[in-house]
């Protein structure tokens, strides 16, 4: 299954690895990645495969969220095809 993943707050060292360590810890692969910096504000969207992954959909979102809280971040996952609807008008 494809799923999105969103990480934004402000910047500082470890997003990237601590963001992709989970999603690898969790069976989730990341398919597709870009990640912007603007002025003091990090951006990350990543584009995933879950279909790997043993945890529980919410499990993973809930988890994503918790861990994002401990880095000062918003750590969310959307399946693809709902961020897909919510993105495009």
């Amino acid at each position: 299954m494809k799923a999105v993943v969103t990480v934004t707050g402000s910047d500082h060292r470890g997003i990237i690895a601590k963001v992709s360590g989970y999603l690898f810890d969790h069976g989730v692969n990341i398919e597709d990645i870009s990640q912007t910096i603007l002025g003091e504000q990090f951006a990350m969207i990543m584009k995933v495969d879950t279909s790997e992954s043993k945890e529980d959909f919410s499990l993973l979102a809930d988890g994503l969220g918790t861990m994002g809280r401990e880095i000062g971040m918003s750590v969310r996952i959307q399946h693809a095809d709902i961020f897909d609807a919510m993105h495009n008008v």
